[in-house]
């Protein structure tokens, strides 16, 4: 048994909806692991978002001229 948490790795949602059918999400952990296995060894994956400070404001957004 595993003394210490398995890393978490973060991946492209794209990535996570082709692998979906191998994936089950857990809610304890917050994040996906394999099916039938996933409880004790395997990877375990969250879906990367970009952080806050990446994504733009409402002043930097450009304004719609239409």
């Amino acid at each position: 048994m595993r003394t210490s948490p398995r890393p978490r790795h973060k991946v492209h949602p794209v990535v996570l909806a082709v692998l979906r059918p191998a994936l089950r999400y857990s809610y304890t952990r917050e994040a996906f692991v394999l099916r039938g296995i996933g409880n004790d060894r395997g990877p375990v994956l969250v879906r990367d978002t970009p952080a806050d400070e990446e994504r733009p404001t409402d002043e930097e957004r450009p304004v719609d001229a239409g």
